[in-house]
Order: structure tokens, then sequence, then C-alpha cells
């Protein structure tokens, strides 16, 4: 039986919780920026021109200069 996705489908990568935080000392930081609506447990997507919220759809342009 054939692959219905598709020829140039790339595998999806879960992304690991641990890379999101750094410990320092005794305390955990959070390296990622978290949605202003949705509250502390809810990360935003970094991209070229913008941040996203994956959960909402609130998005935040970068500036272009």
């Amino acid at each position: 039986m054939a692959d219905k996705k598709g020829k140039g489908a790339a595998p999806k990568e879960a992304s690991a919780k641990k890379n999101y935080y750094s410990v320092s000392g005794d305390k955990l930081e959070r390296v990622k920026r978290s949605c202003p609506k949705c509250g502390p447990g809810v990360f935003l997507a970094e991209h070229k021109d913008r941040s996203s919220c994956g959960k909402c759809g609130y998005t935040e342009f970068k500036n272009k200069n």
C-alpha cells in the first residue's frame, strides 16, 4: 500500500520541553516567551518575521529594521 502523504513529506520532530527552560543555580528560567493571552503554559513560536501562538493565533511581528 502506498504512502498517502506524498513524496516530499518529512517526518515531524517532537519538540523537547526541556529546551524551553534553563537552570541557573536553584532557579528555573524560561528561555522562550509565553503567550500573553493564553498564559505561562503556552510558548510563542519563533519565526523569521514574527512570533506566534499555536493555540490562540496571537501574533507579534518583528521590526524589519
